[in-house]
């Protein structure tokens, strides 16, 4: 790749100021595709230095000029799109069939959803004789993870384009390609020099550096809540505004009306979806108790049908989990499921048959977990399906809130009955009845699933601050 050894910054390719380098791991062949560079404070210096120096003029765009932009951005995404798949699926594992239909689409939708919400999106409003105008926050800081990069690249850059924000963007090391192409897009795009930075490194120097910086007026991360609390601590001393979207450990409640057959099993396998590496995965299955072998029989028959392989191969609904240091730590949770006393009903610890080379693991259902179990209480990142019993509603909604997490949740069966349990779950979002994400809608979550929300409309508010003006209509 032209550009891995080269940061983006000022609107130009730039060298280094180190020498430091990492190894980007296809997770399917544990080999190396290619070696990134590793910046240092003085890259991030430099890169909002840039990003300071644009906002003066950039913040003071116009609509039509934004809105123009992003059309630039769509087109050029739109012709790369099968590029930007086939990185994605190289260096973290999707499957190519994942990575075209969902993983790179994901980052274009977010993009033609910020430019419809820019067109009609209002920026001043009267309240009385008082002027109530939004304005671009200024210079953002944004860290974003590996296993949905493009689509937590571009929920962050679309709206901080299209509010009139600069920015620097530190992606994950572990699957950094993805953000140099799409760096190579917004410059062939036209977007101005400074307005759109980036710095590759790791989360103690780069991470650290961009969330404590002076010149940044906010942050936004996506990752673990291990990590988003670093963040909030670096970034307390300067009071800068920080959008967190951190971990889950979601709940799906299956009801007792559900059509227990076509439900357990599209929600087994949907959790297994990118290799359960998505931080809303419904995890936790619960069912009534009294049904606990019947769903653990469907879901486990669902389990041994999805075929684990080679990403490239389009018979494979999952590849492999991301890297070595991922794989170990779901092993190690698997093992801790059965210290516990949970029941395995498939799955378990190693790799798939035949699957020697390669971070592939088994797509794995316990059953009988009682809600304080380790599986049950901790992200694990990977296919590992925990089922456990509730007694009536009440009590679903009870395990389901008993939780650090609050992310989003899942329900199935009576629809009114699904409506009134999705008031009382305290998550960010509900799905209800098998209902995808939605673009439209905002993304987030409560406590330890961090703060703010992403997509949409209210997605702008996050770059946004509101000046009143006290007299202007007087």
């Amino acid at each position: 790749m032209e550009h891995a050894r080269q940061f983006y910054i000022g609107g130009t390719w730039v060298a280094p100021l180190t020498s430091e380098t990492i190894d980007v791991i296809n997770p399917a062949t544990e080999e190396a595709i290619t070696s990134i560079a590793m910046g240092s404070e003085q890259d991030v210096d430099a890169a909002v230095a840039a990003a300071r120096a644009a906002f003066e003029t950039f913040s003071l765009t116009s609509r039509d000029e934004r809105l123009a932009l992003l059309d630039s951005i769509i087109a050029v995404y739109s012709r790369r799109l099968e590029e930007l798949a086939d990185v994605i699926s190289l260096e973290m594992g999707a499957p190519l069939s994942l990575a075209r239909a969902a993983q790179a689409v994901a980052g274009l939708a977010h993009i033609m959803t910020a430019r419809a919400v820019l067109a009609d999106f209002e920026f001043e409003r009267t309240m009385g004789g008082t002027l109530l105008v939004r304005e671009p926050v200024g210079v953002c800081g944004m860290i974003t993870p590996w296993n949905w990069p493009l689509n937590q690249i571009a929920c962050k850059v679309a709206p901080a384009l299209a509010t009139g924000c600069t920015m620097v963007l530190k992606p994950s090391e572990v699957a950094p390609l993805n953000a140099i192409l799409f760096a190579e897009i917004l410059d062939e795009a036209g977007v101005p020099a400074g307005v759109f930075n980036l710095v590759n490194g790791d989360g103690i120097t780069v991470g650290a550096c961009l969330s404590a910086h002076p010149d940044i007026d906010m942050l936004s991360f996506t990752g673990s809540t291990r990590a988003g609390i670093e963040v909030a601590r670096a970034a307390a001393p300067t009071v800068k505004r920080i959008a967190q979207e951190l971990g889950g450990k979601s709940a799906n409640i299956i009801l007792d009306d559900a059509d227990f057959e076509a439900v357990v099993a599209r929600d087994m396998a949907g959790m297994c979806t990118n290799s359960g590496q998505s931080c809303n995965a419904p995890t936790r299955m619960l069912v009534p108790a009294a049904r606990m072998d019947e769903a653990a029989a469907i879901a486990s028959a669902a389990a041994r049908a999805i075929v684990v392989g080679d990403p490239r191969d389009r018979t494979s609904r999952i590849g492999p989990v991301v890297s070595a240091t991922q794989y170990s730590r779901i092993q190690q949770l698997i093992e801790k499921g059965i210290g516990e006393g949970a029941r395995l009903e498939t799955g378990g610890p190693g790799k798939p048959d035949g699957l020697e080379t390669g971070y592939y693991v088994r797509p794995t259902v316990f059953s009988h977990v009682s809600n304080d179990m380790t599986i049950a209480r901790e992200e694990i990142f990977g296919p590992v399906l925990v089922l456990i019993g509730y007694a009536d509603d009440e009590d679903a909604v009870r395990i389901a809130n008993d939780t650090v997490y609050g992310l989003s949740g899942y329900i199935s069966g009576d629809s009114e009955r699904a409506k009134a349990m999705a008031r009382r779950i305290r998550t960010g979002n509900v799905h209800l009845n098998g209902a995808g994400p939605d673009f439209n809608a905002p993304f987030g979550g409560y406590r330890r699933s961090g703060n703010g929300r992403e997509w949409g409309a209210l997605g702008f508010d996050e770059y946004l601050e509101t000046k009143a003006i006290m007299g202007y209509n007087a």
